[in-house]
């Protein structure tokens, strides 16, 4: 089964689209054309990275274009430091590229935090809540509390998002550089964690998580997040979707898919017209953050750390 839509050869619609979506590759079209007026706005202007995944293959990342792209596809080329090469990455900002990419089984759209040209000027701060294993959504909805009410104690607001997955996505709009941004996102979580340490956590090593909520702080610089209404490669083919915060304790990440998203939405774009207008920085903030240790770094000296300790003790 094929069909064509703005000049983009759609194929194989009726095949499911992944073990476990209870979709077909032609529902996942569907819902991107659907929503095109709403996820485009979210895409645009930043390198995009997708994760696709093929008929009896595990699903895999793409960054760099392959050399199949199509010449209209606007594009930006950006160097990469870990691989020590140029990675050429799409710019999705009209019907017809997200089609391409429909249709080439691109089921979840990542975008960085900052434009193309400005990876230094980062639009948002973001958190991402993830839950322990087996814990129900609850833990996470209490976990965004505690961020909201950071939030609140320093004037800022932002909106949230289902992650698609099992958590939520807390972004804040603002302004700032990134080294500035990246510390106050450290700083946000360390408040929330300060707020009930026995429920959320910013510790970034598994074993020390204590089964609470981690508050993921590593959003930042060159990091990508899944985009608002981005599909996600879960059971139900999931999608990202803003809930108002009020909201939040009354829905589960499964409420929202591919299949139920669109009528959801109705001619609304709830991520877009909600989101509150750039917010400056505060100086507690950042400067709080400025003494917080980068998890990731601190996570890999402290690892070293525990190997040397086992290996003496051998």
């Amino acid at each position: 089964m094929g069909e064509e839509r703005d000049g983009v050869a759609l194929t194989n619609l009726d095949q499911p689209l992944f073990d476990g979506a209870d979709a077909t590759k032609g529902d996942l079209v569907d819902y991107l054309d659907a929503v095109r007026d709403r996820i485009i706005p979210a895409l645009a202007g930043r390198p995009l990275s997708v994760v696709r995944v093929r008929p009896g293959q595990e699903p895999f990342t793409q960054k760099n274009l392959p050399k199949y792209t199509p010449s209209w596809m606007r594009t930006v080329t950006l160097w990469a430091e870990t691989s020590k090469r140029e990675i050429r990455y799409a710019l999705c900002e009209d019907r017809r590229t997200l089609l391409w990419f429909a249709n080439q089984r691109a089921v979840e759209y990542h975008v960085t935090l900052a434009p193309a040209g400005a990876f230094e000027r980062p639009d948002y701060l973001v958190l991402d809540l993830d839950p322990p294993e087996g814990a129900g959504f609850d833990v996470v909805v209490a976990a965004a509390g505690l961020v909201r009410r950071a939030l609140a104690e320093d004037g800022l607001s932002g909106l949230v998002k289902t992650s698609g997955s099992k958590g939520v996505h807390v972004f804040v709009p603002v302004t700032g550089v990134d080294h500035d941004v990246a510390a106050a996102t450290r700083a946000l979580a360390a408040r929330a964690e300060r707020l009930d340490p026995e429920l959320a956590t910013t510790a970034f090593i598994k074993d020390d998580r204590g089964g609470r909520v981690f508050l993921d702080s590593t959003r930042a610089y060159g990091s990508t997040v899944a985009a608002a209404y981005s599909p996600r490669i879960r059971p139900g083919a999931t999608v990202s979707f803003p809930v108002d915060w009020d909201d939040l304790g009354s829905v589960t990440p499964a409420d929202f898919t591919v299949k139920t998203a669109p009528a959801l939405l109705g001619d609304g774009d709830p991520w877009h017209s909600r989101m509150p207008a750039p917010q400056q920085l505060p100086d507690d903030l950042v400067a709080e953050g400025h003494t917080i240790p980068v998890a990731r770094v601190q996570a890999m000296h402290e690892g070293k750390r525990r190997a040397r300790a086992q290996r003496a003790q051998q």
